[in-house]
């Protein structure tokens, strides 16, 4: 004989992500900006060593049925995609297609679309950009960016192919090119692309250097999805965005 249960009807917030394959730090990141009670599941979605327009091409059509794996039972707020260069080669509204011809959920957001709601909540319109991708990946996120009335006044590149070797681009490295950006005054705020560099530590030390907000891929998806989810976020996390 079965033991008796009944069904709780409680449940915290859920969101979703869809991670690339290659991303060691996305989901580091999230667990790090989220309240603990807010409930993260994830999805990897398949992607190659390099980051170029053909491996892009390739993931566009498996983001539904990565979305597919997130769990059936859950009642998803939100689901961010974990991609912010692929965002603007596939296009948002179509990231937001595929995610939700997937699972069921009212929201769906990207770090493109993040960075621009961040930008607006912030009233930034010249933006300085940092990335670790090589030229023809940058150029489409610029053309978007810049489609949305955001003015990229500035633009470096570490112009890294390798996944594997953009999750480990010092510190340092970030830190010096972001202060050197910032210096000119046509560039309200500065802007570290790419969910897998790693940029939430060093967030607060260069808006203490600079004097400007700093956002990242990362910080601005887990604002977003948070703001979409009706999730309010945890005290003293890096960046002025999080005061607006």
């Amino acid at each position: 004989m079965g033991l008796p249960y009944s069904l709780s009807s409680d449940r915290p917030v859920q969101l979703g992500l869809v991670v690339l394959q290659s991303d060691e730090t996305l989901e580091r990141d999230m667990r790090q900006l989220l309240p603990l009670e807010t409930e993260v599941l994830i999805s990897r979605v398949a992607s190659g060593t390099e980051l170029d327009t053909a491996m892009i091409a390739g993931m566009e059509g498996r983001l539904t049925g990565a979305a597919e794996l997130l769990p059936r039972g859950a009642q998803i707020a939100a689901v961010g995609y974990g991609c912010t260069s692929a965002t603007a080669q596939i296009g948002a509204a179509r990231v937001g297609d595929l995610i939700k011809a997937g699972v069921p959920t009212p929201h769906v957001t990207d770090p493109v679309t993040a960075l621009i709601a961040a930008c607006s909540a912030l009233g930034v319109s010249r933006l300085g950009m940092i990335t670790p991708y090589v030229a023809n990946v940058s150029d489409q996120l610029r053309v978007v960016i810049e489609a949305a009335d955001i003015r990229v006044s500035h633009f470096a590149s570490f112009e890294e192919k390798l996944e594997e070797n953009v999750v480990r681009i010092k510190a340092d490295a970030i830190i010096n090119a972001a202060i050197d950006m910032a210096k000119d005054s046509s560039c309200d705020a500065v802007f570290l692309s790419c969910t897998n560099l790693r940029t939430l530590g060093v967030i607060t030390e260069i808006e203490t250097e600079i004097g400007k907000p700093v956002l990242s891929s990362n910080q601005v998806l887990a604002w977003h999805l948070m703001r979409l989810g009706g999730v309010t976020p945890p005290e003293g996390l890096p960046g002025r965005l999080w005061q607006v």
